[in-house]
């Protein structure tokens, strides 16, 4: 994770142990140690990005790559978790399919029809976890999304729930964009029915 102002803090740091007077018994021992976890800080941090270039180039030799990193709120990482976590997505069969797959749409309990919904039991924990990131995502990059969660906090759902809300729309949206293979545009005509 970035830090801010991090050469004007080492500069600080450098500074201020230049200053120091005092010295303590082991401290040249110390200071080995802090160099030598600072050197597998930066080597980790080179292996990370190599890992997210890999990562970013397969992902974007996939067919889909473009249209579902399109969508606000769906970079390379969580478009790559997407196909993980769905493998062919020419399986999915319809936007509801994917939403029960991901735990977004509501269930009665074992046995009724109606009555009061919840969260489905068996669901796929990581593409969850994905349509979630990505509305989180979207709702502080994409003023049609944020509108979207600003009106469900409005009608009294907490913001959890209003995050849930958008992900189940969010995923209505990537089904089409999918099934039609096509990018996402801020002014697409409207969601057929087929496809929600």
């Amino acid at each position: 994770m970035p830090v801010r102002n991090a050469a004007a803090i080492a500069a600080a740091a450098v500074a201020a142990a230049k200053t120091q007077t005092v010295r303590l018994p082991g401290e040249e021992v110390a200071a080995g140690l802090v160099a030598q976890l600072a050197q597998e800080v930066i080597s980790l941090d080179e292996r990370i990005k190599t890992t997210d270039a890999d990562i970013e180039g397969r992902f974007r030799r996939h067919p889909l790559a473009e249209v579902i990193t399109s969508m606000p709120g769906m970079g390379f990482r969580l478009g790559a978790e997407f196909l993980a976590a769905v493998g062919d997505p020419a399986l999915i069969e319809s936007a509801d399919q994917l939403a029960a797959w991901a735990g977004l749409a509501p269930v009665s309990r074992l046995g009724k029809r109606t009555g009061r919904l919840h969260t489905p039991k068996r669901y796929s924990r990581r593409l969850r976890r994905v349509m979630y990131m990505s509305a989180l995502t979207a709702i502080r990059c994409d003023p049609l999304s944020k509108a979207y969660y600003q009106r469900k906090r409005n009608e009294g759902k907490r913001p959890i729930a209003a995050t849930i809300c958008l992900a189940r729309r969010r995923t209505n949206v990537l089904y089409a964009l999918i099934r039609d293979n096509r990018t996402w545009q801020p002014d697409s005509p409207p969601i057929t029915q087929s496809a929600a």
